[in-house]
């Protein structure tokens, strides 16, 4: 995100005080779609466009930045990852990573147990990027290790390119 602009504080500062005090709940929750609709929504009479919400709520997460209460991140030792799987309805045939999207977080690797009564996928953890570490190659290490673990395969159609068009374990 660009640096702050002075009409993103002049766009912060038209908003009631009301409103500020609700974005700024959000925020400290790190909930930042309906930070920004309420922004959005609370600021079109004032000019504030959808681009320009994203830019005031990215200022307000820049300036309340250690008091946000961040959304943790899913587990991947085997004893957490054998624990979700234990409970699961149907026997467990394979574990699967599979990639997804959004704006907010850029690409990310989701981790699934396939079962085989009821068919279905159930997911175990999302792996987000971090600095020191790549979703793929965390997810791939996890997978396999649970994987072992269970005796079933593990499958990822594509680790080294992001994408909604891999083959999947079960189409």
């Amino acid at each position: 995100m660009p640096a702050t602009q002075p009409q993103d504080e002049d766009h912060w500062d038209s908003l009631p005080a009301g409103i500020r005090t609700q974005v700024d709940g959000y925020v400290l929750q790190d909930s930042l779609f309906p930070a920004v609709k309420l922004v959005w929504a609370a600021g079109r009479a004032r000019g504030i466009g959808l681009r320009e919400a994203q830019l005031v709520v990215h200022e307000r997460y820049v300036l309340l930045g250690d008091r946000i209460a961040r959304t943790p991140e899913c587990p991947l030792d085997l004893e957490s990852l054998t624990a979700l799987t234990s409970g699961l309805p149907g026997r467990v045939e394979a574990i699967e990573a599979v990639w997804d999207g959004d704006t907010v977080h850029g690409w990310f690797v989701n981790l699934l147990a396939i079962t085989d009564d009821p068919a279905e996928e159930r997911a175990l953890a999302t792996v987000h990027g971090r600095r020191d570490r790549d979703p793929a190659e965390a997810a791939t290490g996890a997978g396999r290790t649970l994987a072992n673990h269970l005796g079933v395969p593990f499958h990822f159609g594509n680790p080294d390119d992001p994408g909604y068009d891999a083959p999947r374990w079960r189409a």
